[in-house]
């Protein structure tokens, strides 16, 4: 029995070698021990990841239901996509990668699509298909490869550290330290418990860190957790973590409701390509990111298994919509993993298994508030701005469209705008000093495209 678990473990993953077959098979299969980390890292890596970017599970349906998707028929389908989507990240790319419907695209299948634009969620959902359809055709050629090459280092490096800066704005907001104002667009939050509890628990997870405790993420979303329940009914009598429940059942009554044909309409082009073009350069510098934090690349420095994650979310947008959701992409709380520790396929592994059961325990989440996550999404964006001591400052021509990239990706809450005006500078700048020929073909049609996609998304 154990010669042919062996056997089977080779032909699965050719890289095991003789030295390797004495391991569990987990760490055989993903590369465990190769990529320098154990089980335990990544089982705590993929806890870590899902804690951060759970909030998903109900935040996401609660924007769909602002464009008639029945709650409880969107949470279903964000928990199926996101199983299915971080299974495949998990055993086809095999990289730590969580995959759940991402938030700017859910803003814009409600807010833009069905809402602005008086698109039925039905035909919306369409729409979200075919930009899969589309998105899997790139990704299965070398388009994704043109694209990566194409982009100078100072931008990849901006892209990392402008992604950073978002995550860490995300969780201030999450936690209400960053709050809106009429005066000054932005401000500090009211000095309460909720403040309070999220600022210990900030200063304990980066104590931990510094301390390099094994699993420092987890270990402070769990004390601010624990801080939490306290608290707030001594301090003010706010309930930050309530009882709501245990269980639900599932519900499947939006799963085949997507009117495919019906979104294949002139009139609805643009939108198909503003989905594709935010879901394909989200995912290429997501990818990109993670890559440059934790030197996830290959041989040629481009980000490790590129084209197999793509291809995955890809087919995971493809496949959002029948299930009832708007499409689904890789997720940069995946961040909170790698800052971990996690480095293979594994991560993605546990985080699969976390969603699946919330298909039945989504009530248990209330137990883990917003202000426990976002500590981790604040180191997380720490971690990803160590590349910014890459970047060339004292070359204008490179330091300039980097600059734009980092700080309106934070300014105007999007990644792919602060990405577009990114490329869009840095072949301006090219061409009026009069260096066309640092500007690569590929180069010559992203920046074209960010620009329609600029106007098209007005």
């Amino acid at each position: 029995m154990q010669e042919t678990t062996a056997y089977s473990s080779e032909k699965l993953n050719p890289d095991v070698d003789d030295a390797e077959r004495h391991l569990p098979f987990l760490d055989r299969f993903f590369n465990v021990s190769k990529r320098g980390s154990s089980i335990k890292t990544e089982v705590l890596a993929g806890l870590a990841t899902f804690l951060a970017g759970m909030y998903i599970i109900v935040v996401n349906p609660a924007v769909l239901s602002d464009a008639g998707i029945p709650f409880t028929a969107a949470l279903s389908a964000t928990v199926l996509i996101s199983f299915m989507g971080s299974l495949a990240m998990a055993f086809y790319a095999r990289n730590p990668i969580m995959v759940a419907p991402g938030m700017g695209m859910n803003a814009l299948f409600t807010y833009t699509l069905v809402l602005g634009a008086g698109i039925s969620w039905e035909v919306a959902l369409g729409c979200v298909f075919w930009s899969g359809v589309i998105f899997a055709v790139l990704a299965l050629f070398n388009v994704r490869k043109a694209v990566i090459e194409a982009i100078p280092l100072s931008l990849r490096y901006a892209i990392t550290c402008g992604i950073g800066l978002f995550i860490t704005f995300i969780g201030l907001q999450n936690a209400g330290f960053i709050v809106g104002s009429d005066a000054t667009v932005v401000s500090l939050g009211t000095m309460d418990a909720h403040l309070a509890t999220f600022f210990l628990g900030l200063i304990a997870t980066a104590v931990f860190v510094i301390m390099r405790f094994n699993g420092a993420l987890v270990m402070g979303i769990a004390l601010t957790t624990m801080a939490a329940a306290p608290m707030g009914r001594l301090w003010g009598d706010e309930v930050m973590v309530a009882w709501t429940g245990l269980a639900a059942w599932p519900d499947f009554s939006a799963v085949m409701m997507v009117d495919i044909m019906g979104a294949l309409k002139v009139a609805y082009l643009p939108f198909i390509f503003v989905m594709l073009f935010t879901n394909f350069f989200d995912a290429m510098s997501c990818f990109m990111a993670l890559a440059e934090t934790a030197d996830l690349k290959d041989k040629e420095g481009n980000p490790r298994n590129l084209k197999r994650s793509m291809t995955v979310d890809a087919f995971s947008s493809m496949i959002a919509a029948p299930l009832g959701t708007s499409a689904a992409q890789t997720f940069i709380e995946s961040g909170a993993g790698v800052a971990q520790g996690g480095r293979t396929g594994l991560v993605a592994l546990v985080i699969a298994l976390l969603f699946l059961p919330f298909l039945f325990l989504s009530p248990l989440l209330s137990l883990v508030p917003g202000i426990a996550t976002a500590p981790a999404l604040v180191m997380v964006g720490l971690f990803m701005m160590a590349p910014i001591r890459k970047i060339e400052w004292e070359h204008f021509d490179q330091a300039f469209p980097a600059f734009l990239a980092i700080i309106l990706m934070p300014l105007t809450y999007s990644i792919t705008l602060g990405i577009a005006f990114g490329f869009i500078s840095f072949v301006l700048v090219k061409v009026l000093t009069g260096r066309l020929s640092e500007i690569k073909p590929a180069m010559w049609i992203t920046a074209a495209l960010s620009v329609v996609m600029l106007f098209t998304a007005q």
